[in-house]
């Protein structure tokens, strides 16, 4: 009896955070960076800013408490959700300052943890991933998890693709927490060099043994990089898009939104028929985070300019897209609200409507603030350089706009309740939006 309590309690704080809070990347595990139930946007005024020990790539989080982030230099805080407070931090192994230990030295330097934490309501812990280096071990990626109230390491686990060279791999894309898993996305780094292979690992979040890993049955490449990490769906399957892969002849399951189960089995997968053209010439799907609308549909663009829809349960294969038209480049990470998605063009912000049928429309684009939106009441919310946008969503057009500092090309913020927060290159803003 008590175990079932304990089980129902658990399961209780899962729909209170994830109703209400922001436990993961954009928010929820289908990655919407739909906020519905933070306040209506008004002015922006400032908040908070606190300074940390390395530049935040990743999102900021919300515990059941706390704001968690994470940055390059492995140290994980858990802020006050007001005053911006340090409530705990934990330096957990240095970073690679050297990066000519790496594969290819990359675009990021120093390089600790880059994806965005996840916090799992269940075990109570905050999930990130590391890099370091030691001459014995050589480059290192590493799991741990934190308890989210006082810091302290629970878990520690070493994780790596098989088959692949640590030194080649780097883990961008935001973690995900599902079902009693741990699910870790690794692609290369800038410069696509080196023995590496895109891949999802699924890690027990109790620390017990075991794991799974999907490699992308490609020669090489193939990365699952983008920064919104998986998406897992409602019955907990994943959707990731991967990047281009080394073959222009037989098709290797890269350039595609694949679908995965959690025994990490491909069971579905969409590519264009452009692939080998794609994989000859860096224009492939791996960029953006699939858009998972509530009409069965996922609206996925990447490199190359075109957009695509494709039927979640029966993606379509090779050219089995339901419709594909002329977009945008994107890069990062949408905001999707039903069928209406907010997607990160290079060009700016573009609101797309996806239609019964599988047909989209654009409705506008917000020329000039390309960074990844998020969506709440009354505003979608957008970076350029230093400058965080509210923009109309019905007409793209800017409501306001307030100064965060420098921040990340992938960086997106987070929205909860009257406060927005930022990752910057020097550590965290809080913007009041009522």
């Amino acid at each position: 009896m008590r175990r079932v309590l304990t089980v129902l309690s658990a399961l209780l704080i899962v729909v209170a955070t994830m109703g209400a809070g922001w436990p993961t990347g954009h928010g929820d595990n289908l990655r919407s960076g739909n906020a519905t139930s933070a306040s209506a946007f008004k002015k922006f005024t400032a908040g908070f800013s606190r300074g940390l020990d390395g530049s935040v790539y990743g999102s900021p989080i919300l515990t059941a408490h706390s704001v968690v982030v994470a940055t390059e230099n492995n140290t994980v805080y858990a802020l006050d959700p007001t005053t911006g407070a340090v409530r705990w931090s934990r330096h957990l192994r240095s970073p690679i300052s050297d990066t000519s230990v790496l594969a290819c030295s990359g675009n990021i330097s120093p390089t600790g943890i880059t994806g965005t934490p996840v916090f799992d309501p269940v075990t109570g812990r905050v999930f990130v991933v590391t890099i370091t280096y030691s001459a014995s071990l050589g480059v290192v990626h590493e799991l741990w998890g934190l308890d989210a109230d006082s810091g302290v390491v629970e878990l520690s686990k070493r994780v790596e693709v098989p088959g692949t060279d640590p030194k080649a791999e780097q883990q961008r894309a935001a973690l995900a927490v599902d079902r009693g898993n741990v699910y870790i996305a690794f692609g290369g780094l800038a410069g696509d060099c080196g023995n590496y292979k895109g891949a999802v690992l699924a890690i027990k979040a109790n620390g017990a043994a075991g794991g799974r890993a999907y490699v992308v049955p490609t020669p090489r490449e193939g990365a699952i990089w983008a920064a919104g990490g998986p998406v897992v769906a409602p019955n907990g399957n994943l959707f990731v898009a991967v990047g281009n892969g080394e073959s222009q002849t037989s098709y290797d399951y890269s350039d595609s939104v694949t679908e995965i189960n959690p025994s990490m089995s491909r069971v579905d997968f969409f590519a264009p028929s452009s692939w080998a053209n794609d994989n000859a010439n860096d224009l492939d799907l791996g960029s953006m985070t699939p858009a998972y609308t509530s009409i069965g549909y996922i609206l996925q663009a990447g490199k190359s300019g075109n957009g695509y829809t494709a039927r979640s349960g029966h993606l379509g294969g090779i050219g089995g897209q339901t419709y594909s038209a002329p977009l945008c480049r994107a890069f990062g990470v949408s905001a999707v609200t039903g069928a209406t998605v907010y997607m990160p063009c290079t060009n700016g912000v573009t609101r797309v409507q996806v239609q019964s049928n599988g047909r989209f429309t654009t409705l506008w684009t917000a020329s000039g603030i390309p960074g990844s939106p998020i969506v709440g009441p009354g505003a979608v919310y957008s970076l350029s350089g230093t400058k965080l946008y509210a923009l109309s969503g019905g007409t793209g057009a800017v409501l306001g706009s307030i100064d965060v500092g420098s921040t990340t090309r992938f960086a997106t913020p987070m929205l909860v309740g009257k406060k927005i927060y930022v990752g910057t290159t020097s550590g965290i803003v809080a913007a009041n939006v009522a």
